[in-house]
């Protein structure tokens, strides 16, 4: 009896973990499907060759910001600021200072290493996207 009611409690607690992990939604930006793969070390990618290089790829819904941390991370966001996301002008950039990312038509700003709101009018995070690199080549999906 003991044995059904730990393999109902895994079954639960499985369930919910798939579906918290994958029924994420944007409270803002709508879903639109990512799926595409670069290699990083190519000269193709030459910004993304060094810690703390990015590049500014098409694709999501205004075009995706891909962030290299160091070896193995990567960061990819959304270009679409959650303030104003269908404002044309308001695309999200890498500021200057490598440390933080802008929309410069509302002034919001947010961390480059989580996509967290540093101020500015924005209430939410920027939308983020999945990243798996296995030392050559590196996948972005939602």
């Amino acid at each position: 009896m003991w044995q059904r009611r730990l393999i109902a409690a895994a079954a639960v607690v499985f369930c919910l973990l798939c579906t918290t992990c994958n029924g994420y939604e944007h409270p803002t930006i709508p879903e639109v499907a990512v799926n595409f793969t670069i290699y990083p070390n190519s000269v193709d990618y030459l910004d993304l060759n060094y810690y703390g290089g990015y590049v500014y790829l098409t694709g999501g819904v205004a075009g995706i910001i891909v962030y290299r941390l160091d070896y193995s991370t990567f960061f990819a966001y959304d270009r679409a600021c959650p303030h104003d996301w269908q404002d044309r002008e308001a695309w999200i950039k890498v500021e200057e200072s490598g440390l933080t990312l802008i929309d410069e038509h509302c002034g919001s700003r947010f961390n480059i290493l989580d996509g967290s709101v540093v101020n500015g009018p924005s209430k939410y995070p920027l939308k983020a996207y999945r990243t798996r690199y296995d030392g050559m080549i590196l996948k972005v999906y939602n």
